[in-house]
């Protein structure tokens, strides 16, 4: 499965629970924000992680697929998103798993996956 493939799964799926998709592929500087969505009130940084797998391998978790260098260059770019668009409400870091496998595709939301790490404007 390309990423290209598990963001569209990804999307449709969070549209399903609710989420008014706001832009996808938003690229800064050093990074990329996969999907950026609204739920409720709440703006949303949406990480993508897609991948075919065979029987026998474990699905993914949240915490292995964004690790602290992946969170880093999340909300950096998350806050240069806010910065250039004079957007001031609630945000959060969310990841959804899109897992291909033999008997079809899974979906996994992970709400409020991680608290942004403490960064500096270096």
């Amino acid at each position: 499965m390309t990423g290209q493939e598990g963001e569209e799964i990804a999307a449709a799926f969070l549209e399903k629970r609710g989420y008014r998709l706001v832009a996808r592929n938003v690229r800064m500087a050093r990074g990329e924000i996969d999907i950026i969505a609204y739920d409720g009130e709440t703006l949303v940084f949406v990480e993508v992680k897609a991948r075919s797998r065979r029987k026998a391998e474990a699905p993914f978790s949240a915490a292995s697929a964004v690790d602290h260098r992946k969170q880093m260059q999340l909300a950096r770019t998350a806050m240069k998103y806010l910065a250039q668009t004079e957007t001031t409400v609630p945000c959060r870091f969310d990841v959804v798993v899109v897992d291909r496998h033999a008997r079809g595709v899974a979906c996994a939301l992970f709400q409020n996956a991680f608290e942004p790490p403490e960064i500096s404007d270096s």
